[in-house]
């Protein structure tokens, strides 16, 4: 039964009316909304603000390294420290590493780039963050709906954004409504914020319906897989920040690690690999287990226990690669439109900033009694913000890694050390992306394999013990969430020609290939293993993977993340 034929059997939907809805519960939308709620006390104004959020509770799905800095958290509120922020570490020590497979080669102090130096910036589990973001959030009146995902994006007769439908619940395999079926919610707003984070289901259809895109870069991505770890106590130096670079990724890959030693013998780890990678046969989780077993790396987890993992697509494209961000009656904040600083790797400063100026631009309009429109002066006030500046600083950065390791860490340190020296605040030269992370994948014959150490149990791990303790769960009886466009793809062309790299760029073991009892090979999609990374939607060589919205609360649930 399609959805329409739900409603049209069911129906109608209940509709709840607002006067601004935002999707996604993250740094990004709680931001938006605080700042709509603040604004109208101080005007004395009434403003209705909903918040939707598919994961179990504000943070469950929040996923990310994190040191964060705290300069629009101070603008959204000056004392936050006061109010309990969970901003916990500061940074002490600051240490960058190029790595080989044996060695490893420290950056001098004085050569250290503005973008790696974190004096003022804190260690975060930005999960917490986001959590004590949506107290103070509620305690302005905010009404926040966890476990609610926006699965529909609803129009007006003339073809404005008028708010999102929340998905069904209780809809068998069979796509046949069962006997706890309930249809979706509608809520209708006069402004709707989308910040559903990197590659936002919705925000990727109105980016597309709207051609937001268009005279834009390609926009690219990152998958960042991240572990927790609780260490020794003599190996741990609470507020020391390390990244690295180099090995075990090839001199064409963009990517790299980092290690954050925050409070209470914490080690936060991950590891980067950009989506723009050519050879199939890497594995980007395979990836991150042997660097840890790197010399320089290794000894910090010896005697420790891993107590957390996940995995999130970054946005790591830049400014160039921003789409418009305003559309007819709403607007895009945070990684659903890219706003990432990936040179700096952060992201979370980047996506408060960007909630609260479409905020400020939001209640401007309600007061003019405005609605469905377009509002423009979110994106004039981020060209004339703090955040463009520093954006536009990195605008190069990752597009110089296509020309080699090398030149990348040698033009990374003219733009973001030399030239700042200089008086420079941006560079004088602009490189431009030329296509989407998925074309760059090359046919599998002509690649390298690459072979991969076992596990051990200890220092690293297989993927399926690695999702057990995202504590990921999904309603079993439902309709898959990772759909296929063709179902013939994935074994005539993805197989074919490209090994089958389903099976290894997604980090929760949901793609595998299997033999038929004729002997045929099919595609076996285990979708209660997916940890909503939405890497597949990204790095499907052939766009065939679409990721649709599960039912709320399902997916992972991220403890101190």
């Amino acid at each position: 039964m399609t959805p329409a034929e739900m409603i049209a059997q069911h129906g109608p939907r209940e509709a709840m009316e607002y006067d601004v809805v935002v999707v996604g519960a993250g740094p990004a939308g709680l931001a938006a909304a605080i700042r709509l709620k603040q604004l109208a006390t101080v005007q004395g104004k009434e403003v209705s603000v909903v918040v939707l959020e598919k994961g179990s509770e504000p943070g469950a799905h929040i996923l990310s390294g994190a040191i964060m800095d705290p300069r629009a958290l101070t603008e959204l509120f000056a004392d936050w420290k006061t109010r309990g922020a969970p901003l916990l570490q500061a940074v002490t020590d600051d240490k960058f590493l190029f790595l080989t497979e044996s060695g490893s080669r420290p950056t001098p102090e004085f050569l250290l780039p503005e973008c790696f130096r974190n004096h003022g910036n804190y260690i975060v589990s930005l999960g917490n963050v986001v959590r004590w973001l949506g107290e103070q959030a509620e305690a302005l009146g905010v009404e926040i709906f966890p476990g609610f995902a926006a699965a529909e994006v609803l129009y007006t007769d003339e073809g404005a954004v008028r708010g999102v439908a929340t998905g069904n619940v209780g809809v068998g395999k069979d796509g046949e409504p069962g006997p706890n079926f309930q249809l979706g919610m509608e809520l209708h707003a006069k402004y709707t914020i989308l910040a559903e984070g990197s590659r936002g289901q919705l925000g990727k259809q109105l980016i597309a319906k709207f051609k937001l895109d268009e005279g834009r870069d390609p926009q690219s991505y990152g998958i960042g897989i991240k572990e927790l770890w609780e260490v020794e106590p003599a190996k741990h130096q609470a507020g020391l920040a390390i990244h690295t670079a180099g090995w075990p990724l090839d001199t064409a890959t963009y990517g790299g690690s980092f290690l954050y030693h925050m409070e209470g013998n914490l080690v936060a780890v991950g590891f980067v690999v950009g989506l723009d990678y050519a050879n199939p046969w890497l594995n980007p989780f395979e990836e991150f287990q042997r660097w840890k077993l790197h010399p320089a790396i290794r000894p910090t987890f010896e005697g420790g226990k891993r107590i957390g993992y996940g995995a999130r697509a970054l946005t790591a494209g830049g400014i160039l690669s921003i789409p418009k961000t305003v559309f007819p009656g709403g607007a895009l904040v945070g990684c659903d439109a890219g706003f990432l600083n990936a040179s700096r790797i952060k992201g979370s400063h980047a996506a408060i900033k960007t909630g609260m100026l479409a905020a400020d631009a939001a209640f401007d309009a309600l007061a003019a009694d405005r609605q469905h429109d377009v509002l423009d002066a979110y994106p004039a006030a981020f060209e004339k913000s703090w955040l463009h500046e520093e954006l536009d600083r990195a605008r190069n950065f990752k597009q110089w890694f296509k020309k080699g390791f090398t030149v990348a860490t040698l033009m990374t340190g003219i733009e973001q050390w030399l030239l700042p020296k200089l008086g420079m605040k941006a560079p004088p030269w602009t490189l431009h992306r030329k296509q989407a992370d998925h074309l760059y994948l090359k046919p599998a014959a002509e690649c390298p394999q690459i072979a991969y150490p076992k596990p051990d149990g200890k220092i690293t791990f297989d993927r399926l013990s690695s999702v057990f303790i995202s504590n990921t769960n999904h309603e079993e009886n439902q309709p898959a969430h990772l759909t296929l466009k063709d179902a013939r793809v994935p074994v005539d062309v993805n197989l074919a020609i490209y090994a089958g790299p389903e099976s290894r760029y997604c980090p929760a073991g949901v793609y595998e290939f299997v033999k038929t009892d004729d002997g045929a090979d099919r595609l076996q999609i285990n979708a209660q293993n997916c940890v909503h990374c939405k890497t597949c939607d990204i790095k499907d060589p052939t766009q065939n993977i679409v990721w649709v919205t599960p039912e709320g609360g399902g997916g992972p649930n991220y403890s101190e993340m």
